[in-house]
């Protein structure tokens, strides 16, 4: 029993989807970038004081 395997043609999920040009604006404009550092940092910080109440 062979079994055949095609493998001429792979399917578009097989690859990363790629960036929209928006979405490489956001990930290099630096006071957006400064903005979500500090909101995480605030919400790590709520996690940290409130686990030692």
């Amino acid at each position: 029993m062979s079994h055949k395997i095609n493998r001429r043609h792979r399917s578009d999920e097989a690859f990363a989807p790629m960036p929209t040009g928006s979405v490489l604006f956001w990930r290099k404009f630096i006071p957006w970038q400064a903005w979500r550092w500090l909101m995480l940092n605030i919400k790590i910080l709520k996690i940290v004081v409130g686990g030692h109440s």
